[in-house]
């Protein structure tokens, strides 16, 4: 039998369940935390407790933390209209910060499934002006029941979820292990706020990863130090079932609450900067960011202001070009078709919004304007473009052949429209062309 075949027997035999606990003065079989000298030294290294339900014993930890190292964690300022951008149906207590719980989990593994198992649960929540953290672990399989007993416990009393990521892997993991009891009921939120998705808006563009370690550091101005790599998580937790020292378990803890910490932090940088963007956003970015959002929930007027601003600060060559291109898509839409050509013009050219630019213009002036002639320059001047992006490379193949016979098609009808002898171009110099 090879090494990696023995090694992926020992994880599961690691994750077997537990037998039932043993009665009549029977030797228990399988609760490790009760028979372990690694589990009692990790509950003293920690400073946790056995906490006990119906379904048995798991292990837990509660810490205060005063302040986020310089960031709010009081909640105390929540924006209803700034929330109603990232949960537009939440009902009116997702501005209650009392109900907000933070969650995060350790598993045994990264891509979920079901014989993925979350070992340790983190959850906090604001409280007295800094941030209560709780830690419920799993120090063997047949302790998953009184893990999620607890939880359940607590999300009934805070119903609004907040994560990083977790409506794609924390939340369902959970929901699929509450199932898989068949005797505890899964928690209901009534609402989930995901921060993954706002920061991936906000700030992706400038730093590329958003991973929370990242954003802690870059967006948030503070630096966790030392801390485990989460490939490594699951591992370190099969060797304490195996019968390992408990001591590598000590900065999975740490990384957890880490991590809880980041996101309430976090989550107070979102909501403030989407309440009021011209005052609390760093940069040009973020104000693109925050006018994207506003767009994609409908507020419309404001992601107009907030382009225009993002513009003005100065955005980069190829996010300015983006910004334009989602401007011009709202005037026009808005009936400014003033505003919607002169920045259709200032894009159009050898990029991709460039060719959308060269084909909104020709629409413009071959509907609203009715000067097919112009449209029909409009539409070679792209034609040329096209050649000369895929001549260079700068167009994949099938780009230039799906824009090449969508404009080709343009033209014909333009010419029809235009009749044979009437001039085919009228010399038309579109201004700063993109490059």
């Amino acid at each position: 039998m090879s090494s990696t075949t023995q090694d992926k027997l020992a994880r599961i035999g690691a994750l077997k369940p537990a037998g039932k606990r043993a009665t009549c003065g029977e030797e228990p079989r399988g609760f490790r935390a009760e028979v372990t000298a690694g589990s009692e030294r990790l509950a003293e290294i920690l400073g946790a407790s056995a906490r006990n339900n119906r379904f048995g014993d798991h292990l837990g930890l509660r810490r205060w933390f005063p302040e986020l190292d310089g960031c709010s964690a009081t909640g105390s300022d929540l924006n209803a209209a700034a929330l109603r951008l990232l949960v537009p149906d939440a009902p009116a207590d997702v501005a209650n910060p009392e109900q907000w719980l933070f969650l995060d989990t350790e598993t045994t593994g990264l891509c979920g499934g079901t014989g993925t198992y979350p070992f340790l649960v983190g959850i906090a929540w604001w409280d007295a002006g800094g941030l209560e953290v709780e830690q419920f672990f799993m120090r063997d399989h047949s302790e998953e029941h009184s893990l999620l007993v607890a939880l359940a416990e607590r999300m009934a009393k805070r119903r609004v979820l907040v994560t990083f990521n977790g409506k794609s892997f924390d939340w369902p993991l959970l929901e699929r292990r509450y199932r898989m009891t068949r005797t505890i009921r899964p928690p209901a939120p009534r609402a989930h706020l995901d921060f993954l998705h706002p920061a991936r808006n906000l700030w992706r563009l400038r730093l590329g990863s958003v991973r929370l370690a990242e954003l802690e550091r870059h967006v948030l101005g503070w630096n966790r130090g030392a801390d485990v790599m989460s490939e490594l998580i699951p591992e370190i937790y099969f060797n304490f079932l195996r019968g390992g020292p408990p001591e590598p378990l000590v900065p999975i803890f740490h990384h957890n609450q880490m991590d809880l910490r980041g996101l309430a932090a976090l989550a107070g940088r979102v909501v403030s900067m989407l309440a009021d963007p011209e005052n609390r956003g760093q940069d040009a970015l973020e104000l693109f960011g925050v006018s994207r959002i506003c767009e994609r929930r409908g507020e419309t007027s404001r992601a107009r202001k907030l382009y225009e601003r993002s513009l003005a600060a100065e955005l980069p060559a190829e996010t300015g070009r983006a910004a334009k291109r989602s401007l011009a898509r709202l005037a026009k839409r808005e009936g400014d078709f003033a505003q919607a050509q002169e920045l259709w013009e200032g894009i159009a050219g050898n990029s991709r919004e460039g060719f959308e630019a060269y084909e909104q213009l020709a629409i413009y002036f071959e509907h609203r304007a009715r000067e097919p002639h112009r449209a029909a320059a409009i539409v070679r001047r792209a034609l040329a473009e096209l050649t000369s992006a895929n001549r260079l490379g700068t167009i994949s193949a099938g780009a230039y052949r799906v824009s090449r016979a969508r404009f080709e098609r343009r033209l014909a009808r333009l010419d029809r429209k235009a009749g044979p002898n009437l001039p085919e171009a009228l010399g038309i110099r579109i201004e700063g062309r993109g490059s």
